[in-house]
């Protein structure tokens, strides 16, 4: 990103081993190349910025050039990016998103560890291959018979976008059910009384007027909603269909208990306590068993991470050492467990990071520290869990402990 564009500085802190009342750093001691202070920068969250997006080379196939489709099908592409590298092929069918198909994993890294401001957020400066050459196959079974408009495009992690295919196709598959010509039509029946084609869906959380809510954990939390006809009535019995991911690379999609509306097109979902960061996807069919919903709402859940923390003994004196005791609630713990940071303070100073630790694969963890420099004096610890792409919950800290230096 240019300069002019850059925002505010990187910003570190450096304290000598033991210093934390802002003592005078003495000759360099215990660090390998005889520093008395050293900055560890672990990682950093870095914004690029790219103008220019894919182009598209080729693109064939049943899809692109046949009349009418059948079974599994496919459409072959060859693009080039000269940023980022391509990412994404969105399959569109009459304005609705049915699929989503990566298309080169670059060994890895070209796998989105999540979001960042609504910007998709990578390990690496370079995710994705520059060139690419795939062909991709497109299951017409989850469309109903009949003409559908079939949109391809392909995008870069940057978010640029490149339309390569848009054309109208006719589905005839043996068994499926026959669009009418005014959208797809379900082989079920209307779902809820008043059902439409048209219907909007409204989801929010009870006590927040944010899509996103940040919460500590252990807090039961409820979604509730609405679902009406064109002119507002409601929609009665309706099942709205809820989709959870976890907030984690690679994590999966697992459906939900399905409210029902009430009287007046009304429902809850409650989330409850225990869960990590998550989102929520929130869909309504007009008819059961349709193959498109016809609106869809998320929401998400950002859950703190709990830490629980031990220190003793809790009065100690120079030469002697406290140790530390911890470990991360709620499970989902990377099997090569997580890292967290060991901080400390006078009362009421700034937090000032000494050590960093990894737990095992259960969350525990266990460190040491010997004071160097004589008392009286007064400290307090805490430990901090900081975001990582492979664990789904947000920055969040243990409570406080003190500690006595005579």
């Amino acid at each position: 990103m240019p300069l002019e564009d850059s925002g505010g500085p990187i910003s570190v802190n450096v304290a000598c081993g033991g210093g934390f009342a802002g003592e005078e750093c003495p000759r360099g001691f215990d660090d390998p190349a005889g520093f008395a202070a050293v900055i560890y920068l672990y990682a950093a969250d870095l914004e690029l910025e790219q103008s220019a997006g894919p182009e598209l080379l080729y693109v064939g196939g049943d899809l692109d050039g046949a009349q009418v489709i059948s079974g599994t099908t496919d459409v072959v592409i060859s693009a080039t990016d000269p940023g980022s590298g391509m990412y994404e092929a969105i399959f569109t069918v009459d304005g609705q998103v049915v699929q989503q198909s990566l298309l080169d994993e670059n060994g890895g890294e070209c796998r989105s560890v999540g979001t960042d401001g609504g910007v998709l957020a990578f390990l690496y400066v370079q995710p994705c291959a520059h060139s690419v050459s795939v062909d991709l196959p497109f299951d017409t079974r989850q469309l109903s018979n009949g003409a559908h408009t079939v949109v391809v495009t392909v995008t870069d992690p940057a978010g640029n976008t490149a339309e390569v295919l848009k054309r109208e196709v006719t589905v005839s598959n043996s068994g499926a059910p026959l669009d009418s010509g005014g959208g797809s039509t379900a082989p079920g029946p209307p779902n809820g009384s008043n059902a439409s084609s048209q219907a909007t869906l409204t989801v929010a959380w009870a006590h927040s007027s944010h899509a996103r809510l940040l919460v500590n954990y252990g807090h039961a939390e409820t979604a509730i909603g609405r679902l009406t006809a064109p002119g507002g009535a409601p929609i009665v019995g309706a099942q709205i269909e809820v989709h959870a991911t976890p907030e984690t690379v690679g994590a999966g999609t697992a459906a939900m208990s399905s409210p029902v509306t009430d009287s007046n097109g009304r429902f809850e979902l409650r989330v409850p306590a225990g869960v990590s960061s998550r989102a929520l996807h929130f869909a309504y069919r007009a008819s059961l068993g349709a193959s498109l919903p016809v609106a869809t709402r998320t929401l998400t859940l950002g859950v703190r991470a709990a830490v629980a923390l031990a220190v003793s003994p809790h009065t100690t004196s120079v030469g002697h050492s406290i140790f530390f005791h911890g470990q991360l609630r709620g499970g989902a713990v990377p099997r090569d467990g997580k890292q967290l940071v060991l901080e400390a303070r006078s009362p009421g100073g700034r937090w000032i990071e000494f050590d960093v630790v990894r737990s095992n694969s259960h969350g525990r963890f266990t460190a040491g520290y010997r004071f160097k420099f004589p008392g009286p004096a007064e400290y307090q610890f805490r430990a901090v869990s900081e975001p990582e792409s492979d664990y789904p919950f947000v920055e969040g800290a243990s409570h406080v402990v003190d500690v006595h230096e005579r």
